[in-house]
Parts: C-alpha cells; sequence; structure tokens
C-alpha cells in the first residue's frame, strides 16, 4: 500500500481532532452543508471509529439557504447518528440582537456572527471545529489550527499562539473558547481528491444542473424569494454548478458542464479563478473577511 500526501494530510488533521477531543470539555463542529465542512465531520467520525461521531453538528441557519444544502444537512445528521445544534439569525433579529439589512445588495451573511456567538454562549461551546484552510483566503491563511477567540468572541491576527513540534496550546480564561481548523493545510484540490477516494457525498449544488440565474456582479446568482430583481434582470436558464456554498442569495455559480466528480476536479485544475471569486460577501471590501473574522466570523 502507497502511503501519499492525501494520508499525510489525513493524519494531520484525525491527530488535530483527537486533541480537540482530549483538551476542551464541550466541542463541536460547525456545518453548513459545504464539502469542507461535510469533510471535517468525515475525518471526525474515521477519528473514532467504529463509535459514533462524538461531537454535535453546529450550524448557524440564516433563513437564506439554499433549500439542497438544508436536505442534504437533515440527512447527514441522521446518517451521523449525532446531535445538530441551530443557532436561527431570524431569533437575533426578532431579539433585536442585530438588524435586517435593506436594499438591493442586502443579505444576512454579517449578522451570522452575533447568531454564531449568542450559538456558542448558550451552549456553552469551549471549542468549534470549522472545515476553513489557508489556500481560501487572505486572512484564514494567517490563521493558526488552534485559533484563540477572547471573551468577546473575537481574533486578534495580531496575538496568536505559536504552534511548534505539533503542540497545540488550547488554555483559555473562562468565557474564551477557540475555533480549530483541522484541515487549514489542505488545498481545494486536496479535499476534492481526498472527496473521491472516500467516496463522500455531496450536495448536488457542486454539480452543473439547469438552474435559474440571473447575470449580477459577473456572477449567475441563483434567482430566489430573497433577493430582489433589477428592472434590467431577466432570469434565465444556465447549466451552472457553485464552487463554494454560503446563502444563497451571495453565492454565485459559474457556467459548466461538470455534472460528475471526475469532471469537477479536471475544471478545477484548468481554472485561473479563485475558489470564492464568485463570494458576494467577499466583495464588499479588500478586507471583508478579515473583518468579519476580527467580530467573531467563522
Amino acid at each position: 500500500m502507497i502511503y501519499d500526501h492525501l494520508d499525510e494530510l489525513e493524519a494531520e488533521a484525525m491527530y488535530i481532532i483527537r486533541e480537540v477531543y482530549a483538551q476542551f470539555e464541550n466541542p463541536g463542529i460547525l456545518f453548513s452543508g459545504g464539502k469542507d465542512s461535510i469533510v471535517v465531520s468525515h475525518l471526525a467520525r474515521k477519528a473514532f471509529a467504529p463509535a459514533n461521531l462524538p461531537f454535535p453538528l453546529v450550524h448557524v441557519d440564516t433563513g437564506h439557504n439554499f433549500p439542497e444544502a438544508i436536505a442534504f444537512r437533515d440527512a447527514f445528521v441522521e446518517k451521523m447518528h449525532t446531535r445538530l445544534i441551530v443557532g436561527l439569525v431570524q431569533n437575533s433579529i426578532d431579539r433585536g440582537s442585530v438588524q435586517e439589512e435593506t436594499g438591493m445588495a442586502a443579505n444576512r451573511n454579517r449578522l451570522q456572527t452575533t447568531t454564531l456567538l449568542e450559538t456558542i454562549e448558550a451552549h456553552q461551546f469551549d471549542c468549534l471545529m470549522g472545515g476553513a484552510r489557508r489556500d481560501e483566503e487572505k486572512a484564514r491563511a494567517k490563521e493558526r489550527f488552534f485559533s484563540h477567540r477572547d471573551d468577546f468572541g473575537q481574533w486578534d491576527p495580531k496575538n496568536q499562539r505559536p504552534e511548534l513540534w505539533n503542540l497545540f496550546n488550547g488554555k483559555k480564561r473562562p468565557g474564551e473558547h477557540f475555533r480549530v481548523f483541522p484541515i487549514s493545510n489542505w488545498t481545494e484540490m486536496d479535499v476534492w481528491h481526498y472527496i473521491r477516494r472516500e467516496n463522500i457525498e455531496l450536495p448536488e449544488l457542486y454539480f452543473a444542473r439547469p438552474r435559474q440565474v440571473i447575470w449580477r456582479s459577473n456572477s449567475w446568482i441563483p434567482v430566489s424569494d430573497f433577493i430582489t430583481l433589477r428592472p434590467t434582470e431577466v432570469p434565465q436558464e444556465k447549466m451552472v454548478r457553485f464552487r463554494t456554498l454560503g446563502d444563497i442569495t451571495i453565492t454565485g455559480g459559474l457556467e459548466s458542464h461538470a455534472s460528475e466528480l471526475d469532471d469537477v476536479i479536471r475544471e478545477i485544475e484548468t481554472s485561473r479563478q479563485t475558489e470564492r471569486g464568485n463570494r458576494e460577501d467577499d466583495k464588499r471590501s479588500e478586507n471583508a473577511m478579515e473583518e468579519r473574522k476580527k467580530e467573531g466570523y467563522f
């Protein structure tokens, strides 16, 4: 049997997941129904096999999700025999914790931060694992495996702990917590090759299908009840797939005929666009991701 780089990445990720289990009292896995959180959940189950997944899945639900992603989430939770904890952005709006955005470009992406922090406090999580990777975005490239958050849930990129010789320091004060990213060192291609090797099921959104879309901000935005069409925008049916999944209001698709897994991998290998290039939430400013992460974002 040949030991390749995917085996090395898998071993590293499972080591980190086991460290989380050993160091924290009440950890969970952030789960969106996207490929990265699916892979982290798969790794966690594999790390503790044959036992069931020892962590609950935590989803911050904006109410503006792809219906396919929610259906996949529910089926996945049932298959994994674990708990699902859902924090609803609508509840935060109703409580007055956040205010709904208005206007043509309104979305609930930034509101998720408050709901996430409220969910952490309500369930007393001291660690949440996520599927963020360093190759996704420059702000995420700065972050450690064990990312310390203060008692306000905020991240300080200038005050990060060293991680030498695979030693991870999970010590914290009361009220603080950690975000841990087991697949930080993986690339997008690593994720896809691992999905193929492990035969991991994904939502249909990642594969090209005929979909009703509009052209906005240089990408194909899905038509939904949550967006307001401009007078010049006319819905069209296109063969579209999504390279990364967020809210239906901010996730742009790309025209594609990659309807199967091998087709997707070949397409990504030749693509000159970044993975998050069609995400509207990353286009609000040059440092949009870092600004959100400092506030407590995923």
